[in-house]
């Protein structure tokens, strides 16, 4: 199959034309559905948690506003496709944030409920923002090691530990991107490749798997963020790194279902 491309559209009708067992890993960060809030939230007025905050807007082409249940669901069954598309010595990356709701820690149980979590690795970032005295200032987010029972770490990697201090990505214009040094760590964690994200944003997941020499594949709704993913693509790093060269034409999920059918071998 095509690699090193961004395939346009929804994530679960492009996710269940790829092939199962393809991918030696995801790396991927969904929407956290932040703008449904217990409390005050995102909204934007004089008294907002987050009046400056870009995710108090949703991002293009979602609104980060789901119902509860219908999000879990929708979470469930991209990570049950991602599943069935990785090797059987594979693994998942899913960053995610816990956050209080009704006074309650929401720690995502719902979601990752049935799946085989191997580990939580804490991404501890630098700062946060809380006015809410109920609660301390939340200064983290999770990453879940969902494992196949084949996979095991890439040699020396283990030493990274379960915490992992990197600080947030502060020059991109997506709402929530995450750190170019998080989404490497995951990969270099696979021992290879490809690569799939699910949730492909600003596209640093691409990035990284370039960065370590294994190819990538990326899904991505918003014809916006895949712009900026391919300028950041086609952009090396502050590292002088070999880059996959970039496909330029993102192919919809239609099309991508008439390569699969067609058994097109092309890998680039």
């Amino acid at each position: 199959m095509r690699h090193n491309d961004i395939i346009q559209g929804d994530v679960l009708e492009v996710i269940k034309t790829l092939p199962s067992g393809h991918f030696k890993g995801v790396v991927t960060s969904p929407p956290y559905n932040l703008r449904n809030s217990s409390g005050n939230g995102m909204k934007s007025n004089s008294k907002g948690k987050w009046p400056k905050a870009a995710l108090q807007r949703g991002y293009k082409d979602h609104d980060d506003a789901m119902p509860h249940l219908e999000y879990v669901t929708w979470q469930r069954q991209v990570l049950r496709e991602c599943m069935r598309v990785t090797a059987d010595d594979g693994v998942i990356f899913y960053n995610h944030k816990w956050r209080v709701q009704r006074g309650l820690i929401q720690d995502r149980a719902d979601i990752m409920e049935g799946f085989p979590v191997r580990q939580i690795i804490i991404w501890e970032r630098s700062g946060g923002m809380n006015f809410n005295k109920g609660y301390f200032l939340p200064t983290y987010e999770v990453i879940y090691l969902i494992a196949k029972k084949g996979f095991c770490l890439a040699k020396g990697t283990n030493a990274y530990g379960d915490v992992w201090k990197i600080p947030q990505e502060s020059d991109n214009p997506h709402p929530a991107p995450f750190p170019l040094e998080l989404a490497s760590r995951c990969v270099r964690a696979m021992g290879g490749g490809p690569v799939l994200d699910p949730f492909m944003g600003s596209g640093t997941t691409a990035l990284a798997a370039a960065k370590e020499g294994v190819p990538w594949v990326g899904i991505e709704r918003s014809p916006c963020y895949i712009q900026s993913a391919w300028a950041r693509i086609s952009s090396p790093p502050a590292e002088n790194v070999e880059m996959f060269p970039p496909h330029r034409d993102s192919h919809t999920a239609q099309e991508r279902d008439q390569l699969h059918k067609q058994g097109s071998g092309n890998v680039r």
